[in-house]
C-alpha cells in the first residue's frame, strides 16, 4: 500500500487448513512484494492455548514452499501474534477488544471458520465493540462462502450483517472472482469493439462452464455432506462466472456499477430443464461417519437461460464434480456455425468459433478460428489465438492476495453483494427443492464427465 496506515489482520479460525494453505501465503506475498506498510501485524486466533512462538511455526510451516529471502521471513515472524479465543464466547472476544486497544490501528477481522458459526460470530463481534470505527481508524469483516445454506438462512445472515454493521465494513468473500482470468472478462468484452457487438444470442448458440475437480471430498467429507457440490460450488463461484461472462456493460468501474449489473443477470437465470441431473461418485456414501443412504450430490449438470433480449435462446450448461478424470475451470462461448461454400460438402465437422477462458490449471484466453492448410489442395483446419498469463512478464497474484489487498483497500468490487447472494440462493433453491424426491445416480471415480452425462 502507498500509505503507511498502521493496522491488524486478526484471523478467526488462526490455525485452521485455510490459514494454512491460503491466508497465510497471501499476506506473505503481499509482504514481500511491497504491498503492505512496515507496521502491521497478523495475529491468528483460535482456541487452542498456543504462545506466540508456536503460532509463529505455524506461519513458517506455511509458508515453507515460497521463495524468500531469510530476512524478510524474521521481520515476517516478528509481525506473527496469537491469542486464545474462542469467537462464541463474548467474554474472550472482549478480552481481544483489551488486546487490541493498546496500539490504535485499522483492522481486519477474517472469519476463516465454520459457516456454523456465522451467527454467533456476527452477534458477538458486534457486542464486544471490536467493529468500532471512528474518523482516525476503520474496521471491516471478510466472511467466506458459503454464505447461508438456503435463501431464508442467507436472508438471515444478510439482515443480521445489516443490522449490526455498516456496508462499507462488509465483505462476502467469492475468491474466484479476483482470479486473472475472470477479472479481465469485462476488459476482453467491452474494451474491444470486435467482441461486444457479436456478444448475444444471434451469433453465440452456448456458453459452458465447467468446474471439474480429480480430487475426492477427501477429509473435508464432514463438512461436505450437509453442503453438496451445488452450495459448494454451484451457488457461488460457477453463477458468478455466469453473471460476469453475460452481464451488461457497467459503464464505469465504480464498484456499484459493476455489481448491479452482475446481479441483474443472476435475477434473469432460469432453468431450462425439468430435472437437472446430478450424481455421486461411488465409494462417497461409505466414508467414515457419512450416512449410508446420503443423497448429497458430488456432481451436477444445469442447463440455464438468461430472460433478457441479449441472451433469448441460448443455452448456458453449468457443470461441476468431484473425483473426475481432470482438474479443470473454464468457460466456453460457442458461436453458431456458419454455412458457407468454402467448406467442402463432405465435411462434416461444425465450423464454430469458440472463445474460452481458461483458469485452471493455467490462466489463459484463446479463440478457436478456422483457417486453409497450406498446399495444392482446399483443406480447412481449426487453429488458435492465446494469450497465456504464465507467459506474459507481468507477476499473477492469486486471489487470496487480491481479496485481501482490495479488501485493506476498501474496494468492494470484487466481492459480493446482498442483492446478488440473494438472486443467487433464489435459483440454487429451486433446485435443491426439485431433487428432494429424486433418486441419486452414481459416477465410478476418475471418469471423464461425457460419461456420466451419458448415463444419467
Amino acid at each position: 500500500m502507498s500509505e503507511n496506515v498502521p493496522f491488524k489482520i486478526v484471523i478467526f479460525g488462526g490455525t485452521g487448513d485455510l490459514v494454512r494453505k491460503k491466508i497465510i501465503p497471501a499476506i506473505f506475498d503481499l509482504y514481500q512484494n511491497g504491498f503492505l506498510p512496515e507496521n502491521f501485524e497478523i495475529i491468528g486466533v483460535s482456541r487452542k492455548n498456543l504462545s506466540d512462538e508456536e503460532f509463529g511455526d505455524f506461519v513458517k510451516d506455511s509458508v515453507s514452499n515460497k521463495k524468500f529471502d531469510d530476512k524478510h521471513l524474521q521481520d515476517f515472524l516478528k509481525k506473527s501474534r496469537y491469542f486464545s479465543a474462542d469467537i462464541s464466547n463474548e467474554e474472550t472476544l472482549k478480552e481481544l477488544g483489551n488486546f487490541l486497544k493498546t496500539n490504535k490501528s485499522n483492522n481486519i477481522f477474517y472469519l476463516a471458520i465454520s459457516p456454523n458459526l456465522y451467527e454467533v460470530a456476527f452477534n458477538n463481534l458486534s457486542q464486544s465493540g471490536l467493529m468500532q470505527q471512528s474518523e482516525d481508524n476503520w474496521s471491516r469483516i471478510l466472511v467466506e462462502k458459503p454464505f447461508g445454506n438456503d435463501y431464508n438462512h442467507a436472508e438471515k445472515l444478510d439482515k443480521m450483517l445489516g443490522e449490526l454493521f455498516s456496508e462499507n465494513q462488509i465483505f462476502r468473500i467469492d475468491h474466484y472472482l479476483a482470479k486473472e482470468t475472470l477479472q479481465n472478462i469485462l476488459t476482453f468484452r467491452f474494451a474491444n469493439s470486435i467482441f461486444e457487438p457479436i456478444w448475444n444470442s444471434s451469433a453465440i448458440e452456448e456458453i459452458n462452464i465447467k468446474m471439474f475437480e480429480s480430487l475426492d471430498v477427501d477429509n473435508r467429507a464432514s463438512f461436505y455432506d450437509g453442503v453438496g457440490a451445488l452450495r459448494d460450488v454451484g451457488q457461488n463461484h460457477i453463477l458468478q462466472m455466469l453473471a460476469l461472462i453475460a452481464m451488461e456493460d457497467p459503464g464505469s468501474l465504480k464498484v456499484e456499477d459493476i455489481r448491479l449489473k452482475r446481479a441483474a443477470i443472476l435475477e434473469e437465470i432460469s432453468l431450462a430443464e425439468p430435472v437437472p441431473p446430478r450424481a455421486q461418485y461411488t465409494g462417497y456414501s461409505e466414508i467414515t461417519g457419512i450416512n449410508p443412504e446420503t443423497k448429497t450430490e458430488t456432481f451436477f449438470s444445469i442447463q440455464a437461460e438468461i430472460n433478457n433480449p441479449r441472451w433469448k435462446g441460448a443455452k448456458f450448461n453449468l457443470t461441476s464434480g468431484k473425483a473426475l478424470k481432470e482438474t479443470l475451470t473454464e468457460i466456453s462461448v460457442v458461436f453458431k456455425e456458419k454455412w458457407t461454400s468454402v467448406v467442402p460438402a463432405e465435411d462434416e465437422r461444425n465450423y464454430q468459433n469458440i472463445v474460452t477462458f481458461k483458469i485452471q490449471p493455467k490462466q489463459e484466453i484463446s479463440i478457436q478460428f478456422w483457417s486453409k492448410k497450406s498446399g495444392f489442395t482446399y483443406e480447412v483446419d481449426p487453429q488458435e489465438l492465446s494469450f497465456n498469463y504464465e507467459t506474459s512478464n507481468s507477476r499473477i497474484p492469486d486471489a487470496y492476495e487480491r481479496v485481501l489487498f482490495d479488501c485493506i483497500k476498501g474496494d468492494q468490487t470484487l466481492f459480493i453483494s446482498t442483492r446478488e447472494i440473494m438472486a443467487q440462493w433464489n435459483f440454487v433453491e429451486k433446485i435443491l427443492k426439485i431433487w428432494e424426491n429424486e433418486p441419486i445416480k452414481k459416477y465410478p471415480k476418475g471418469v471423464d464427465p461425457s460419461e456420466i452425462l451419458s448415463t444419467i
